[in-house]
């Protein structure tokens, strides 16, 4: 009985230890220069992070991912001057890296910055990379609501993408 109790003790600690790794203690890049911004789709807290970069001038052009729900700040935003807004297919983080690919190519861009939440910057980086696209990657304000709903979604979709799906 012992023994079953120290496996599974092992086993959660093994797992919580992988969950900080891969999904909280994660590094932000720092950036100061880019050609584009890229705020992929998801909160508030990320366009946010994304409008701070663009405001502080990191780059020249904003490009926000979203869907296709009425957001009416957001299509105010979609309306400004350098700002692109995108809705991609397939609606996923690949589908954004491959959309982010075409911009690229299309513009010339040679630096990229992308945002996302801090629990999604390591699956980010992987899809990114296998399409072709070496962004810096920067993390939005990420709230501990959203590590606890979102971690375990993103526990399956980093193992569907290491295991089931290792395409761009």
């Amino acid at each position: 009985m012992r023994t079953t109790a120290a496996i599974v003790a092992a086993v959660v600690a093994v797992l919580v230890a992988l969950t900080l790794y891969l999904f909280v203690f994660v590094p932000s890049d720092h950036v100061t220069r880019a050609d584009a911004i890229v705020v992929l789709s998801g909160d508030r807290k990320r366009v946010t992070t994304g409008l701070r970069l663009f405001h502080e001038r990191v780059a020249p052009t904003l490009v926000i991912s979203r869907d296709y729900r009425p957001w009416p700040a957001i299509d105010a935003v979609c309306a400004g001057p350098h700002v692109i807004c995108v809705h991609v297919k397939p609606y996923s983080t690949r589908g954004e890296a491959e959309e982010t690919g075409r911009l690229e190519r299309r513009h010339d861009w040679k630096r990229i910055v992308v945002v996302t939440s801090r629990y999604h910057l390591r699956r980010a980086r992987i899809l990114f990379d296998r399409c072709g696209v070496r962004p810096k990657v920067v993390a939005a304000r990420t709230t501990l609501r959203d590590y606890v709903i979102d971690i375990p979604w993103e526990w399956g979709k980093l193992l569907y993408q290491l295991t089931v799906n290792r395409s761009c």
